[in-house]
């Protein structure tokens, strides 16, 4: 027995120093990630090199990745006029609120072929019933075809509902696709069981990433294009918790309706991700990419992130934003895990006399991740970054807002898992009625919250303090 056991630990010590090779010669992680994943495998020998290969291992991602990175050089052609009129900066904003901005827009374009659409109407939701509402009367709208990609469609009443709702517009002969992150829909019940409805009357399903076992790589967008015209984007996936049912009570999220040209890229961004997961290759034609007049004003890109990305697109977008603020940065977020680079800019941003204030929630829904958020908010609080709990059930918007007048709703949470890990994709707007609007429900939201003081944050217990020490510590994995 005892011999059994010590084959067993060698090759477990062999199988983790394999694994480090791996960490610092092939993967060339990040230095502290990497130093983090030596630590687990070294100290957790018995465990570390199962939750590597369940969270660590990137090293085949380029292989993996690498039709999405093929289908996404299709944008370029597209967007090389507009690049060259930035570069020329001849390039005039239909919008004036986007000049101040036009670093940040040419910066997005060049890593990301983020192509700046103008004339957008755009309408806001905190509320996931007035969301869903708009989201259901679209659908019954339609007349052509219905894409829909969310990290999770759980298997219960909204869910459920939604189906229902694909299915008989699809009876009616319109076009249905619906994609869903395989472990994230999972979780909530979901299969391609459940779809059956659907399927039966026609439409089709795609499942990314079908490897549940590995927790890295996941879709976490959540967007849907009704007949190329309206789309929708932001932080609600489809379940009862998104309508405020559920333990953690009310649901606090931020998505927003779209009518207008960004449309285009919400549907470009569908057709490579409907490619990589089903293999089926739409024909961008009229009917995905009809005519649209342009009947708002408000500039928006597309920003799309994900480990078949070179850099970090919207976690630089972001940077840029904060960079850019004369007056105040206001961040909603359920968690918030951010590098030095953010940490910095954050930091420095409030030296320099800007009104820096982060939301987090009151409550755990991942408890690790919601100790380590506390900790880097303690952070910052000397530096004058105000930070506050949001106590009127659970917040899960990714949002920030500049000054009133640009910022960002999507998919992409402020840590290690948003910016390196998963596919993401966020709406960056420049127009100060739709910045002015999202600074006011901030602020709204304000008068339900407790403020995290300098004070109140040194005067933790010293289980809170052990449980940080220890959520930190393992922030950054990827």
């Amino acid at each position: 027995m005892e011999i059994e056991l010590e084959i067993v630990l060698g090759i477990i010590l062999v199988l983790n120093i394999l694994f480090a090779i791996i960490i610092v010669f092939v993967e060339r992680k990040n230095p502290t990630a990497a130093l983090a994943w030596l630590m687990v495998l070294f100290f957790l020998p018995p465990i570390g090199f199962l939750l590597y290969l369940i969270f660590g291992q990137n090293y085949t991602r380029q292989k993996m990745f690498a039709v999405k990175e093929k289908d996404d050089r299709i944008l370029r052609a597209i967007f090389e006029e507009q690049h060259r009129d930035l570069v020329d900066r001849t390039y005039r904003f239909s919008n004036p609120d986007a000049e101040p901005y036009r670093d940040t827009i040419f910066a997005l374009l060049q890593s990301n072929r983020a192509f700046l659409t103008e004339y957008n109407q755009v309408d806001l939701y905190t509320d996931g019933r007035e969301m869903f509402d708009a989201l259901f009367a679209a659908i019954r709208g339609a007349r052509h075809h219905i894409h829909l990609e969310y990290f999770i469609i759980n298997n219960d009443d909204l869910g459920r509902a939604i189906v229902g709702a694909l299915a008989e517009k699809a009876r009616e002969g319109v076009e249905v696709r619906l994609l869903f992150d395989a472990l994230g829909t999972r979780a909530g019940g979901g299969s391609k069981e459940a779809f059956h409805e659907l399927t039966d009357a026609g439409g089709k399903i795609g499942v990314f990433f079908p490897s549940i076992y590995r927790l890295n790589y996941r879709n976490h967008r959540k967007i849907a294009i009704i007949d190329g015209t309206v789309g929708f984007i932001g932080g609600f996936n489809i379940g009862d918790e998104y309508l405020g049912i559920g333990a953690m009570g009310y649901w606090r999220d931020t998505a927003i309706r779209i009518a207008g040209a960004a449309v285009y890229l919400l549907q470009l961004r569908f057709f490579l991700d409907w490619h990589f997961a089903t293999e089926e290759e739409l024909e961008a034609t009229g009917q995905y990419f009809p005519e649209i007049e342009g009947l708002g004003a408000t500039p928006v890109q597309i920003v799309s992130g994900g480990p078949d990305t070179r850099w970090n697109p919207i976690k630089e977008g972001y940077l840029k934003l904060i960079n850019s603020a004369r007056e105040s940065v206001y961040i909603q977020t359920p968690y918030f895990i951010p590098d030095d680079s953010v940490s910095d800019a954050l930091r420095l941003s409030a030296l320099s006399g800007v009104d820096v204030r982060v939301m987090v929630p009151c409550k755990p829904d991942h408890p690790f991740v919601y100790w380590a958020t506390l900790s880097f908010i303690g952070d910052l609080l000397d530096s004058g970054v105000r930070a506050y709990t949001y106590d009127n059930g659970f917040i899960h918007a990714k949002t920030i807002v500049i000054d009133g007048k640009a910022g960002s709703v999507g998919s992409a949470n402020w840590d290690v898992r948003s910016f390196r890990l998963n596919f993401e994709a966020n709406a960056v707007f420049y127009d100060s009625s739709v910045g002015s609007e999202m600074k006011r429900r901030f602020e709204q939201d304000l008068t339900v919250c407790t403020e995290i003081t300098a004070e109140r944050y040194r005067a933790r217990s010293r289980r809170v303090r052990f449980k940080e020490s220890i959520s930190r510590l393992f922030s950054p994995l990827g």
